[in-house]
This record gives C-alpha cells, structure tokens and sequence, in this order.
C-alpha cells in the first residue's frame, strides 16, 4: 500500500491527463480515478502552482502543463528517443543531401537533442542542446500542430508570448493559429528564413501511442539550394512515422 497516498493520488491525475487528448473537467478526473471530487481539486490547483497543469477557465477544464512537458522532454532525452533516432536521422540525412535533426518540446521552445550533419555541409544553429522558440521553428510547428488548441492558447495566450529572431513569422495567437492550419493541411511543417536568414526547414512530429507529439524530426537546407518540395517532405515524414513506430515498440 502506497505510504504517501497524496503523491500517489497526484501521479495518478498526471498519468490520466497524459493520456487524454484534450484537456477534461474535474468530475471526470474525480470519477475515473476513484477521487473525491474536492480532493481532486486541491491537487489540481497545488500542480497549477507548480506549472505540471494549466486551468482553462473558459472552458472548466485542467491539461498537462510547461512542467509536465520539461519532464516528459527529459525522458526523451535521457533515454530511448535519441538512442534510436541517430540511424533514421542518418539515412534522412543521406536521402537528402541536407543535414537532419530531432528536437523535443520544453516550454515554448523546442530543445534539439540529435543532430546529424550531412557530409559537407556547414555547423546549423540548431545543435545539439540549443533551445528555439517552438512558433518560428519547423519542429516546433509540427509539434505544436498535433496539440489540442486549448493547449496551444495556454502556451500563447497573447503578444507577449511570442519572441522575434528575424523580423518574420507569427506574432500573435490568430497568426499562430494560421500557420498551424497550414501545417495540418499539408501534412508536415515548414519555416524559411525565420530562425536563419537564407535557411528554411521541413518537420514532422513524432508521435506516441495516444498521438500526442513527443518530438519533430526536421531536415534544414540554405535556400539557395531548395529541394524538390515534395520529396523532401516526403523523406522527413517517413522517418518520423519510423520513429513513432519505434515508440510504440513496432
């Protein structure tokens, strides 16, 4: 029997919010798990304070907070994501000529975590331990993409969210918004010049079994240089749904 049966509960509403796909009311959270319902309150509030749950007043809802992806992004980066992403990263690299990396969300910003240099090709700002703002990067907005959008506003709930590096890309909720249908219709993300001038990249998300993202997988190249658009994208989407399957133990 657990000892400390207030940490037992907290893991529990965690573990259960990760698991939906959309935020969800505090009966349901009461009612599945077995909590009284006041109960399940004070612990919601107490990891609000903490940044591990948002509460979307609007709607009367909890989901997973910037702390709760912090953690999650730790795993990812502990443990397997990277360990089996260098080989598809590789070969994405060889099929395209271009240099190819994984980045992981944290925060507002996404965290790159592998890179693999294609042969010839220069040093990119996206190495290995940098953090970019999820809004302006390729991986960030196929990320951000596959979020449910009350979690996007808890992200960016106005103008004061959103930072510039180039003088281009969205600056605001709405343009967000935009740019993340875009990503949907398409079927993978895309940014050029708005981390790097005279560079652009193409990203998919890696997903997990619930088909939230746990990470982008994106190819970069100088614009100079651009790509048959569709092969490209092709190429980075396959590799991302490699590793979705290799998440998922397939």
């Amino acid at each position: 029997m657990a000892q400390v049966p207030a940490a037992t509960r907290t893991l529990r509403v965690l573990r259960f919010l990760a698991g939906q796909p959309e935020p969800v009311a505090v009966e349901r959270i009461a009612r599945e798990l077995g909590i009284p319902r006041s109960t399940t309150y004070h612990l919601l509030q107490a990891m609000a304070e903490e940044g591990f749950v948002v509460h979307l007043a609007d709607d009367r809802r909890f989901g997973l907070g910037v702390a709760a992806f912090e953690v999650g992004s730790g795993y990812s980066r502990q443990a397997p994501l990277q360990r089996i992403a260098r080989r598809p990263l590789a070969a994405l690299a060889d099929r395209t000529g271009h240099s190819a990396h994984l980045a992981v969300p944290h925060g507002r910003d996404v965290l790159y975590v592998v890179e693999e240099r294609a042969p010839g090709r220069p040093p990119l700002v996206t190495d290995v331990g940098v953090r970019l703002p999820s809004h302006l990067t390729a991986s960030g907005r196929a990320i951000l993409a596959h979020l449910p959008a009350n979690q996007v506003r808890a992200l960016y709930p106005d103008r004061a969210a959103f930072v510039d590096r180039t003088g281009v890309g969205p600056g605001s909720p709405t343009a967000l918004r935009n740019v993340l249908a875009a990503t949907r219709r398409r079927g993978h993300a895309t940014e050029d010049g708005e981390v790097t001038a005279g560079m652009a990249s193409v990203a998919a998300a890696v997903l997990d079994h619930n088909g939230l993202p746990v990470a982008g997988v994106a190819v970069t190249y100088p614009v100079d240089e651009r790509p048959p658009a569709t092969a490209l994208a092709e190429a980075v989407v396959d590799t991302a749904t490699v590793l979705s399957r290799r998440l998922h133990g397939r």
